[in-house]
């Protein structure tokens, strides 16, 4: 049974209703415009060795066009078709193909459950949509995305030039991220459900991680036991998580996960559930003993302060830019009250000289991806936030083991902060909340295992 349908039976409410995924191709059509087709296709299957295939996920952009979980599937939206605008083309229900891998949907289902006008096999395609294209001005799609899907396209073409009579060609080939990305970075009332659902996920997932985390203990263990969490509750990881003992914080995308954990390190936790393909994204940094030291403690707060000024700024109407800026003249004021960084604050800002100790950005887009799409900057200028918007606030303060300008007890100390972030009307809501980020209930919380 496919993830989402599995999904659907386990969290009837979360979700996302056909009638919002057809509002979604309709609203793209009206963008595309009437002499417009729009083309998408699936993920691919993808191999992890031999025969053996990686855990099927669907293309984000498919899915938020459809819903629909299956590979090997081409949507159509044509804006003014007589006989129907949305068109998918799936795999047809094969008795011995279900056999071994399950049920599948088909394409009577791909109408009646998933609210397409049309659908037809996939292995008719070739002979099909040519038609369906011809006369059409422009056509949207994701070119050089997908070798595979490229020549398929390109042979569509061929073919409508063959067409007795010579097909009408369309003369243009728009690339529909400028369109669809634009509506994904507004999130509706049932997604915002969804990425609460899966930032709670999340939440339970680092609070029990806090909990196994001990000296001895491997990085593998505490990881194991996070995507435990996530698995009980039908989600899976957004992305492989984070869990760096130590100097491995230091290491921004640290993925080995193999280090014993030791008592005097802190231990820095990445790791986010992905529910229905809608993601959440957490950061927290204890330590593994219970008790942060001087130097550890102090980085600390200097981390949580300028994330709480970050957060601050995620409002309706302010600059994207904005939390980041904060954030980097609050980092940088106390490395400078702390002599990690020499001279004025205000300097080493325009100098840059806090990005040895702060080299990141403070946030990214979150929705149906973890770095979700959408610009963040808008006619050259950094993009203002609106409503439905979802975001992650995440600074973090990194020394690496080897660096020479600071005293050695201040060496191999990585810290970030991380919490998803939804603009409101009025505000903004952090999905996260529920995991502690205060050095004292941190420790409370550490000290009552």
């Amino acid at each position: 049974m496919p993830h989402s349908e599995s999904t659907r039976q386990r969290h009837p409410s979360l979700t996302i209703a056909p009638d919002e995924f057809a509002r979604r191709r309709r609203q793209l059509m009206k963008m595309a415009g009437q002499d417009a087709v729009v083309i998408i296709a699936t993920a691919p299957e993808r191999m992890r060795n031999a025969d053996a295939a990686w855990p099927y996920r669907q293309d984000s952009d498919f899915h938020y066009l459809s819903g629909f979980p299956e590979p090997d599937a081409v949507l159509a939206l044509l804006p003014g078709r007589q006989h129907g605008e949305a068109v998918l083309f799936c795999r047809e229900r094969d008795p011995e193909h279900e056999r071994w891998h399950g049920p599948s949907i088909g394409t009577e289902r791909a109408v009646s459950d998933y609210g397409m006008d049309d659908a037809f096999p996939i292995d008719d395609i070739d002979d099909i949509l040519p038609g369906m294209i011809e006369g059409r001005g422009r056509v949207y799609c994701h070119f050089g995305r997908e070798p595979q899907f490229d020549a398929q396209l390109l042979g569509w073409m061929r073919r409508l030039r063959q067409l007795r009579g010579g097909g009408v060609v369309p003369k243009e080939f728009v690339a529909l991220g400028h369109l669809l990305h634009d509506l994904r970075l507004y999130k509706s009332r049932a997604e915002l459900k969804l990425m609460r659902a899966s930032a709670a996920i999340a939440v339970e997932a680092h609070l029990a991680a806090m909990s196994l985390a001990h000296a001895g203990r491997h990085e593998y263990e505490v990881e194991a036991e996070v995507l435990r969490v996530m698995r009980s509750h039908g989600a899976v990881a957004a992305f492989p998580p984070i869990v760096a003992g130590g100097v491995n914080a230091c290491t921004m995308h640290y993925q080995a996960n193999r280090a014993a954990l030791k008592g005097g390190d802190l231990l820095l936790i990445d790791a986010g559930a992905e529910l229905e393909c809608y993601a959440s994204d957490i950061s927290r940094s204890f330590p593994v003993n219970g008790r942060y030291s001087r130097e550890q403690r102090a980085l600390y707060e200097i981390v949580l302060t300028a994330q709480l000024a970050a957060i601050d700024e995620v409002q309706p109407g302010r600059s994207y830019n904005t939390a980041h800026d904060v954030a980097v003249h609050v980092i940088t004021e106390g490395l400078c009250a702390l002599g990690l960084i020499k001279g004025d604050p205000a300097e080493a800002v325009e100098q840059g000289t806090y990005k040895r100790f702060f080299p990141a950005k403070t946030s990214h887009w979150l929705g149906l991806d973890v770095h979700d799409v959408g610009d963040y900057r808008v006619d050259g200028e950094s993009r203002l936030l609106e409503p439905g918007m979802v975001l992650t606030v995440e600074p973090g303060v990194y020394i690496a083991p080897d660096d020479l300008t600071v005293p050695e007890a201040w060496r191999g100390i990585g810290i970030r902060i991380e919490d998803d972030v939804a603009v409101l009307r009025d505000g903004n809501e952090v999905l996260t909340a529920g995991v502690p980020k205060d050095p004292r209930e941190i420790e409370a919380l550490l000290n009552a295992r």
